[in-house]
């Protein structure tokens, strides 16, 4: 398979990205291609469509073998599942499966085609693979969801100080409270005396989080 572009968001790493795409609409990437892939003509009609799939490469999750079985975190990363059932990293094949509103397309002379998507869950320098259009038959409403649909859906309530937030520019601070509230924290930590960090356009985040509220405490530039 042929990389054909990568993304470009504000996650330098995994830690804090939304655990399935959609879920915090505020964040938004760049996808520039590699130079094989720039002709205009590859995206013709593609600005028709509000959304788009996206394929692209588990890059950061290496391992030599593959398992069965492994700890979703819905499960709080202690019960297995089989790894078909899961959408883990860790499979036979390092393929990940994004759906993605399309902000817009830009055309530059110097990169090609852009395109500008929304309510990622891609670390910056994903490889992309592929891209497809979403389409009305790719909803399915009686879908059933297994366990992941058995397991408890919450947001956290963040209390972010205003000269925290304020370091942030205006369109980055939506995004960043949304991060916060898909509480970031691996499931098997939930040490309320530790604190976390994210890291998120040119900052770590600091915060802590008892019960089901996180307080933001610091905020450093990287």
């Amino acid at each position: 398979m042929k990389i054909i572009g990568h993304i470009h968001t504000d996650f330098p790493t995994k830690f804090g990205l939304p655990r399935q795409s959609g879920l915090v609409c505020e964040l938004k990437g760049t996808i520039q291609f590699e130079p094989e892939y720039r002709n205009p003509e590859a995206f013709r009609g593609l600005d028709g469509f509000s959304h788009i799939w996206l394929l692209w490469k588990f890059s950061e999750s290496k391992r030599e073998h593959w398992s069965a079985t492994v700890k979703p975190p819905r499960l709080g990363g202690k019960k297995r599942m089989g790894v078909f059932a899961t959408r883990s990293p860790f499979r036979p094949n390092d393929i990940g499966l994004s759906c993605v509103r399309l902000e817009g397309i830009e055309f530059r002379e110097d990169v090609g085609p852009l395109l500008q998507v929304a309510g990622i869950d891609l670390m910056d320098g994903t490889p992309i693979y592929d891209i497809k259009p979403y389409i009305f038959t790719d909803c399915h409403p009686e879908a059933t969801e297994g366990f992941a649909g058995e397991t408890k859906q919450y947001e956290l309530q963040v209390t972010f100080p205003l000269q925290l937030l304020e370091k942030y520019p205006k369109e980055k601070r939506a995004a960043i409270v949304g991060v916060l509230k898909q509480d970031p924290r691996p499931a098997y930590d939930r040490d309320p005396e530790r604190i976390y960090g994210v890291e998120f356009a040119g900052f770590d985040v600091r915060f802590t989080v008892k019960e089901e509220h996180l307080t933001v405490c610091e905020v450093l530039p990287l």
